[in-house]
């Protein structure tokens, strides 16, 4: 028997933000059939169900001393993880004991798997606060497909590490941008600013609208959306408006994902990311923190919010939030 949580990610109420499935295995324990996970989170039918496998900690420290004294001592001091390896670079000053303990995680929508999900790993955090495996104030090592990544649990606050930002490509002849937004079931409007495909973790069209209105009236082709989505190599399109000056709000957004499933997320880590790093690129974010509403068109407010942090290696983001558990048992697996 498994520890089974359902929890609410980048809220703190009930039944708002995006809802996860979160599995903990045993100390000791391997991870199930993959296929057995698949069938899990198809059951449970969350956008994504995480499974977590705590790293004993003999394998935590081989892991660190890969990481921390890396054979490649040009790759040391920097702070984001490696775009192309997704090898961890630890931030300057950072020391391995600084390190309170490692989680192997592996995520899976109805689907298939995927190499990370930010609402996910927000949720899993917070359960494992719950199940007495992670203590607030703790910096834990978070080892998924997409890398390793450090998460910090400070009081109700979850926050991650992203993957380095990468920008993949664009999208800017006319044939592409007209296609891209009906298939959108939106008129293609010029701002002056270009959908872009971004990975801080997984490659999403990150794709502007004119304001709130157009955001809400989006209305997608889904499987062409999926089609599309598949033919640029992404997961999906995250759309935002940006919000009006003077406002708390940065900007609105909605996020899309039928070729995995998902035709509608409430609330989107990795892809809050990359809109933290589109919009960085695009100098329309002059400080050092974004704070990103989702979900309202679903019913599911969510609040997510993201920390930019630059230095001569480039741009580090980091995204977090906060959530709520629902339910919490055990499951036979």
């Amino acid at each position: 028997m498994k520890q089974i949580y359902i929890a609410d990610a980048f809220t703190s109420e009930k039944f708002g933000g995006n809802p996860a499935g979160v599995v903990i295995l045993r100390q000791g324990e391997d991870f199930p059939d993959a296929e057995l996970m698949r069938k899990t989170a198809a059951e449970l039918r969350y956008s994504e169900t995480a499974f977590i496998r705590p790293m004993p900690a003999e394998e935590l420290e081989q892991v660190l001393e890969s990481i921390f004294n890396p054979s490649d001592a040009g790759s040391a001091g920097a702070n984001p993880p490696d775009a192309d390896t997704g090898t961890l670079r630890p931030p300057a000053g950072l020391r391995p004991q600084d390190i309170d303990g490692g989680f192997e995680v592996r995520y899976f929508t109805p689907a298939a798997e995927v190499d990370l999900c930010g609402h996910a790993t927000i949720a899993s955090y917070y359960c494992l606060k719950d199940a007495g495996l992670c203590d607030t104030g703790g910096t834990y090592l978070n080892r998924a497909k997409a890398g390793d990544l450090l998460i910090d649990v400070a009081g109700d606050q979850i926050l991650m590490d992203m993957a380095a930002p990468r920008q993949i490509g664009d999208i800017r002849s006319p044939e592409e941008l007209q296609e891209l937004y009906a298939v959108l079931g939106i008129d293609y409007c010029d701002l002056d600013l270009v959908p872009r495909l971004i990975s801080t973790g997984l490659p999403d069209i990150i794709l502007p609208v004119a304001s709130r209105e157009v955001l809400a009236a989006i209305d997608p082709d889904f499987p062409a959306l999926s089609a599309l989505s598949e033919r640029y190599g992404v997961t999906g399109v995250h759309a935002f408006a940006l919000g009006h000056e003077g406002e708390k709000i940065t900007a609105y957004c909605r996020n899309f994902a039928p070729l995995y499933d998902i035709d509608e997320e409430a609330a989107t880590g990795t892809a809050s990311g990359a809109l933290t790093y589109y919009l960085v690129r695009s100098g329309l974010v002059r400080g050092d923190r974004c704070r990103f509403i989702q979900g309202e068109a679903m019913g599911r407010p969510s609040e997510i919010r993201s920390v930019i942090r630059r230095d001569g290696n480039g741009i580090q983001i980091r995204v977090g939030g906060s959530a709520a558990i629902l339910v919490k048992g055990r499951i036979d697996l």
